[in-house]
């Protein structure tokens, strides 16, 4: 039997909604929306959440609810990523989304993200996965890798509290900051990777769905050396996304490097990751 699940995902750069159909094995959007609300900038900034912020938040998270349950959700899933970690002021936040969407909320812990991100992109890669991978996924204020098998749970999961908006609001040598941020990462060797988030699938419309060193550095060239306004028109990046897009690329890059094999970008990610966890729940 078909069963609808909505997930309403608040992220730091955008609030998302996805409404799936399972049915066996198989998931299929039926719709997706987003409001771009960039709450890491405000965080990283005065680290808390601002009055006027909260409001917009509830008012997104109280559309995309309605959204889902008029397309026939039996289930929501509410949540937040970075910024209910990272703010100060994220209880709230959370209590101000809970009563405008009439649904709790929940923050995710960075070990969930990782774990949802991971299932996600391995549910919907569409190239044939070896026996070891890593999903890396890099938010607007932090980014997880996960190393495992495919067909079980990530054996291996580290966050680092760093993304694409904090990273474009802290006005620093960049390559610099995310090298230190990562100097403790040592993942395990893998023989694949996959990428996930707005920032691997922004860099997949530059270079193609494979990010290694040299499509990473072409990517890099391009947005040192093309404005905003070209990159979002020329190659179909919303424009806020293309502010913060060399700091999502340099992020990927230094991933990449790490790991030591190309990314290849998913659609799939951490939403497509809870409908499954919500599916597995509705089955124990």
């Amino acid at each position: 039997m078909a069963v609808k699940i909505g997930v309403v995902d608040v992220g730091s750069n955008t609030i998302r909604l996805l409404l799936a159909q399972v049915e066996g094995s198989g998931l299929v959007p039926i719709e997706k929306e987003r409001v771009r609300l960039s709450l890491g900038a405000e965080i990283e900034r005065t680290g808390v959440v601002s009055d006027v912020s909260i409001a917009a938040a509830a008012k997104a998270v109280a559309k995309l609810c309605g959204l889902a349950r008029r397309g026939g959700a039996e289930t929501l899933d509410v949540f937040l990523t970075a910024p209910g970690r990272q703010s100060a002021n994220a209880g709230e936040l959370v209590d101000a989304i809970a009563r405008a969407s009439e649904h709790s909320v929940r923050i995710l812990s960075t070990e969930e993200e990782g774990r949802l991100a991971y299932a996600g992109a391995v549910a919907t890669a569409d190239v044939e996965l070896p026996g070891r991978i890593a999903v890396c996924d890099v938010g607007g204020a932090s980014t997880e890798i996960a190393v495992g098998a495919p067909g079980s749970a990530p054996r291996w999961i580290e966050s680092v509290d760093i993304g694409s908006v904090r990273l474009t609001e802290r006005g620093c040598d960049m390559r610099t900051e995310a090298s230190e941020a990562f100097a403790g990462i040592d993942p395990p060797r893998v023989d694949a990777a996959l990428a996930v988030g707005g920032s691997a699938r922004a860099a997949r419309r530059l270079v193609g769905p494979w990010l290694g060193e040299p499509e990473l550095a072409a990517a890099m060239r391009i947005v040192a050396t093309k404005p905003e306004s070209t990159i979002s028109r020329r190659y179909g990046v919303h424009r806020t996304r293309a502010k913060i897009l060399p700091a999502g690329l340099v992020l990927l890059a230094e991933v990449q490097e790490r790991l030591g094999v190309p990314l290849h970008v998913c659609d799939g990610g951490i939403r497509e990751g809870a409908v499954l966890a919500t599916v597995a729940e509705l089955a124990a």
